[in-house]
């Protein structure tokens, strides 16, 4: 199943990718809840240390720089989203893992519409650019994908 993984990778954009590690983190806090109902506290600390990885990964990767407003909000997100699972590891609470995976699947999905829009202005554009000269990047967000609406 990893190969399969890994090719579905291999052609994919950044914001595919952004999406993947999103995927990533609801997929090891589902494990996470479920080894709260076995009562399997080791199997927990792991799912949740992986899901934490990825969260420390893609804080690291923000561009402040670049980003501005739209970074320093996704890094307000990832400090807040960090500290909500791990309230609800050291609780074992399934509730708080819903909740956070609620707050992660809502900023997933503001990302996959991203990269739909991308794809789209990429299509529309096609006509307008040499094969020779592809477009360099997607268009612009003024706002973070989810916006200021996430709680945590």
């Amino acid at each position: 199943m990893s190969s399969y993984r890994e090719l579905a990778l291999e052609g994919a954009s950044a914001v595919d990718l952004v999406v993947a590690l999103y995927d990533g983190i609801i997929r090891f806090l589902y494990v996470a809840i479920a080894a709260v109902e076995r009562g399997d506290a080791e199997a927990r600390r792991v799912a949740v240390k992986r899901a934490m990885d990825i969260i420390i990964h893609l804080q690291a990767r923000l561009r402040m720089d670049v980003g501005g407003r739209s970074a320093q909000s996704l890094s307000e997100f990832y400090a807040a989203i960090f500290a909500q699972i791990l309230k609800a590891s050291q609780s074992a609470s399934k509730a708080k893992f819903e909740h956070a995976i609620d707050c992660v699947r809502n900023v997933r999905d503001a990302w996959r519409e991203v990269a739909k829009d991308a794809d789209a202005a990429l299509a529309s554009s096609s006509d307008l650019i040499s094969p020779s000269h592809p477009a360099p990047i997607a268009p612009e967000r003024a706002e973070t994908p989810a916006g200021s609406s996430w709680t945590a």
